[in-house]
């Protein structure tokens, strides 16, 4: 299989976010529908993909039934095309998984471009990676500098509303669509945040949005302090400054910070690990549907490995985060300070479709080198210590001031 790896979970996207063969549904639809239309004999599909006497037979004739009846039907039946019919078909089949992380991505409407310029770190929007949790939109993090941070969103926050429309039970990709918008424009979401006697309003300008990947400097006893933002392809390179810079000034501990890191790519997770673990060391394992795991190992020289270290995470650490900090704990025994990520931990393919179109698909799920799956459980802290709303009006940063704690030794 060739794997067209896109997340470590994200989009959830950078906002972020069927398994019918293109030939069933771009080729067989067609002709089925004519053919349907002009002989509506019962129209019988063996298994769906590879015919076989072992499988059980589907019944297509209520599918093209149903098609016929609304169109024939519904008040907007003249007006939508069938090839927005068509779309919406491959759309439902992608929806009956239950899985919000595997969608279409049309090519016609832009929906497949503003997918890729998502993941390559440059677009148009608020700024903020967004998932679902219990049937409800919520905020996974605010990135770095963007109109959403500025505006307070925080990791958490339920999105009740966009522009006074109701979002539960919508698709993260509905919710991106509603979010975009010309630049320079508001958009007014409604917002639930936990401890709130009731919801507000915040108005946010969108703006393009570019996502820095990382930020080190030296800070208290010359522990070398990185911040990563996301895990987009730029990265790997970049963070070859930040392993000269801890080698030169001979650092007596690194300080990791993850938190409000939505992912990215799977490969510069690693990328990454490979610095701070032994060389052939276990960063992640793919579990699939019926293959045989697969796993991925550091391949990367080490040169950080000796060096104390913790990591900083909260419920805005999601998928490649998760990797990574799950990486170092269970192999280095790196202590985890913050709050509970996220618990993104499936594995998604882009595969791409004849019009242009897009099919995002969860083709597996992580699992961490201990055996623990990050999908719904997150990595729980070695040190839970809260970030409150007080601590960003007055600036300070209890997370830190563990972590600078622990990894100097001073408890």
């Amino acid at each position: 299989m060739n794997f067209k790896r896109i997340f470590s979970g994200r989009f959830i996207q950078l906002f972020s976010v069927v398994i019918l063969s293109v030939a069933l549904l771009g080729g067989a639809y067609f002709v089925g529908y004519k053919v349907g239309r002009q002989y509506p004999e019962k129209l019988v599909l063996e298994g769906i993909s590879n015919p076989s006497a072992n499988e059980s037979s589907l019944d297509f004739n209520l599918f093209w039934e149903a098609w016929k009846k609304l169109k024939d039907t519904h008040i907007k039946g003249a007006n939508v095309s069938e090839q927005d019919m068509l779309y919406g078909a491959i759309a439902g089949v992608a929806g009956s998984f239950g899985d919000q992380n595997t969608i279409l991505l049309r090519g016609d409407n832009g929906e497949a471009e503003k997918f890729s310029e998502d993941i390559n770190g440059h677009f148009g929007g608020i700024g903020a990676e967004i998932g679902v949790r219990n049937d409800q939109i919520v905020i996974v993090a605010p990135l770095k500098a963007s109109p959403a941070e500025k505006a307070g969103l925080e990791s958490g926050d339920q999105i009740l509303k966009i522009d006074g429309e109701f979002t539960r039970g919508i698709t993260v990709n509905d919710a991106v669509k509603k979010i975009r918008g010309p630049l320079g424009e508001a958009v007014v979401l409604e917002i639930y945040r936990d401890g709130w006697p009731g919801p507000k309003d915040i108005s946010i300008k969108r703006e393009e949005i570019k996502i820095p990947n990382i930020d080190s400097k030296i800070i208290d006893g010359n522990l070398l302090y990185v911040t990563i933002y996301t895990f987009n392809g730029n990265l790997s390179r970049d963070f070859r400054d930040v392993v000269n810079l801890a080698v030169s000034k001979h650092v007596n501990g690194i300080i990791l910070d993850l938190r409000n890191n939505p992912g990215g790519f799977l490969q510069t997770a690693i990328d990454l690990a490979g610095w701070f673990l032994e060389k052939g060391s276990v960063v992640v394992k793919e579990q699939f549907r019926s293959d045989p795991e697969l796993t991925f190992r550091t391949t990367g020289s080490g040169a950080l490995k000796d060096i104390p270290m913790v990591v900083l995470i909260n419920r805005g650490s999601a998928s490649a985060s998760e990797i990574l900090a799950g990486a170092l704990r269970d192999q280095r025994g790196v202590q985890l300070i913050g709050e509970t990520s996220f618990g993104k931990g499936t594995v998604q393919e882009l595969d791409p479709l004849s019009d242009g179109s897009n099919l995002k698909i969860t083709i597996a799920n992580w699992l961490l080198p201990n055996g623990q799956a990050i999908e719904k459980n997150g990595l729980k802290p070695d040190y839970e210590v809260p970030f409150t709303e007080d601590n960003l009006k007055d600036g300070t940063d209890p997370q830190l001031d563990k972590a600078i704690e622990i990894v100097s030794g001073k408890k």
